[in-house]
């Protein structure tokens, strides 16, 4: 076959092969997409393959030789193809390269900015907690199918779809999802009359409840051909970078899709954020495009929880440079390994607890994040990590074999707090528990969130934590003594679920400080010359810093 043939014959044959490709996949065809390099690679291999087959005749002996049949084909032709085919490669390989954090450290770090806030002003305490999304998508999704099973008009047709979305609805939280078509025929056959409502989950008193629309969705994840979801949007947005697809109700009980779309900050493909978000209708189709401070009021999840984490590790690993965050980890700090949701006004937080690096068993502060606006608050309050809250929650009613769901932070008599719910085997809420954050030694529960508060606070008093009008309690203390030490060693322990700083000097002395009762004294480091004002403790060798200042 003449070259130009095969060069006709392979084109249309690959232009047929990428469209069904597209069709299928869904790419977006944005150069700031990894995946579009990728398909472009495959391509590109696709069409020399075909163009070489196209030459090819029936004698595999004359492989090699011009003019022959068989394989024959001009090295030189198999030169330009690898070329081409390298060409996306090369990208890939510099574009990550230069996109690295190893080269572009402090603008990973200056993405976000993360001021300081005063705990007891931003949560308030309050006598319930109506705010924060006590339960966790697992036991949703329980609530979800149990009523889904009491719809006898849809539960043969329809199922609960598997991805509930965290929202503010009517100024609470609720976690929503729409129902799904079960299979293909299933959507064939309900196609016309499309979906007919959500399920709508109260994570805060555990309760479910049907919702039918008003006018019913027609493109939905679980539909095929040109009613699915993803191929509408990549069809209407051929370009856009999707993240997370959110499904929410707006103010007026009707359904809408939330589609982040991402775009790099750093290099061609690095740190990538949120710059713009699609609102789509997913009734008719319709919709429209707003860059992310433009977003209507009643969106609420722009920033998905693990972007909004990743996006403060960068910030509290990077900004002392990549090799610090590799060795040294001099004031590295990352967020624990999940999140929680709490709502503030009118809009979706993410709330997730601050360690320094290798210091898993205690938290140094806590981080929220604004799910619209990604917006960032840091909070100093030192304390045991979520995880260790929830053992020691569980481990209050051992012998009943709850699980504690991931825990929020609330403001009781002035104490920083964990609250999170203990579930059965069967995934269903038992028990509230409260947790004190410096503490998590001191535990209460009770069968509601007002049971549990006032078991709580009635052992605040008994441990002497707080006073009888609900106040901190003043401790008082002998008159300190003083001393002029350099500091040798320095370690931190967790003891009854307190983080304890152990400094030993020259001597061997050692002086030990609560790190929620002094947070400066972690700036203390090896070799620093100080002076510590202490008092004597029961045990000889150990002394208890009252307070302490560097020396010039």
């Amino acid at each position: 076959m003449k070259t130009s043939k095969r060069v006709i014959l392979a084109t249309v044959i690959t232009a047929l092969i990428a469209a069904l490709g597209f069709y299928l996949i869904l790419p977006a065809i944005n150069v700031y997409s990894q995946e579009f390099w990728i398909t472009l690679t495959f391509v590109i291999v696709i069409w020399g393959v075909i163009y070489f087959i196209a030459g090819s005749g029936a004698k595999i002996k004359n492989f090699g030789k011009v003019g022959k049949s068989g394989f024959s084909f001009k090295f030189g032709a198999v030169k330009w193809v690898a070329i081409a085919a390298a060409i996306p490669v090369a990208v890939l390989l510099v574009g990550n390269l230069v996109s690295s954090t190893f080269l572009n450290a402090q603008k990973y770090a200056n993405i976000i900015e993360v001021p300081e806030a005063v705990f007891e002003e931003d949560m308030p305490e309050s006598d319930t907690v109506s705010n924060i999304a006590l339960m966790d998508t697992d036991s949703a999704t329980i609530l979800g199918n149990r009523k889904m099973g009491e719809l006898s008009a849809y539960v043969s047709q329809y199922e609960v779809g598997s991805s509930y979305s965290q929202i503010n609805l009517g100024g609470k939280p609720a976690k929503v999802t729409n129902l799904e078509y079960g299979d293909f025929f299933k959507w064939f056959n309900n196609r016309e009359q499309g979906i007919p409502g959500y399920i709508n989950v109260n994570p805060v008193d555990p309760d479910a409840e049907y919702v039918e629309f008003s006018e019913h969705m027609k493109y939905v994840d679980s539909a095929f051909f040109g009613d699915d979801l993803l191929r509408k949007l990549r069809f209407s947005y051929p370009t856009k970078i999707f993240d997370e697809i959110n499904f929410e109700i707006d103010e007026e009980g009707k359904p809408y899709y939330i589609v982040s779309c991402l775009t790099p900050r750093v290099g061609l493909f690095g740190a990538m954020d949120v710059n713009e978000v699609i609102i789509f209708n997913p009734v008719d189709g319709s919709s429209q495009i707003y860059s992310v401070s433009e977003t209507p009021s009643w969106v609420d999840n722009v920033f998905t929880g693990h972007l909004a984490a990743q996006k403060y590790d960068w910030y509290g690993m990077l900004k002392n440079g990549f090799w610090n965050s590799i060795i040294g980890n001099k004031d590295c700090k990352i967020t624990t390994d999940d999140f929680g949701y709490i709502v503030i006004e009118d809009d979706v937080w993410y709330f997730t607890g601050v360690t320094s690096v290798g210091n898993d068993e205690s938290n140094i502060g806590f981080i929220i994040s604004n799910a619209r606006t990604g917006e960032y608050k840091y909070y100093p309050v030192f304390g045991a990590e979520e995880y260790s809250a929830m053992g020691a929650a569980e481990g209050e009613v051992q012998e009943m074999r709850y699980v504690a769901s991931f825990p929020s932070l609330i403001n009781v008599s002035g104490e920083a707090t964990y609250i999170m719910v203990l579930k059965d085997a069967n995934g269903i809420v038992k028990l509230y528990a409260l947790v004190n954050v410096e503490n998590y030694s001191l535990v209460a529960t009770g069968a509601n969130q007002t049971e549990a508060k006032q078991a709580y606070i009635k052992l605040l008093k008994e441990k002497g934590v707080i006073v009888e009008d609900g106040q901190p309690a003043e401790p008082t203390q002998p008159e300190a003594l003083s001393a002029d030490i350099v500091v040798a060693d320095i370690r931190t322990v967790t003891v009854d679920g307190t983080s304890v700083l152990y400094i030993t000097d020259e001597n061997g002395v050692l002086y030990k400080q609560s790190v929620s009762a002094d947070e400066s004294i972690m700036l203390i480091k090896n070799g620093d010359s100080i002076t510590v004002k202490y008092h004597d403790t029961s045990i000889a060798g150990i002394k208890q810093i009252a307070s302490w200042t560097k020396k010039a």
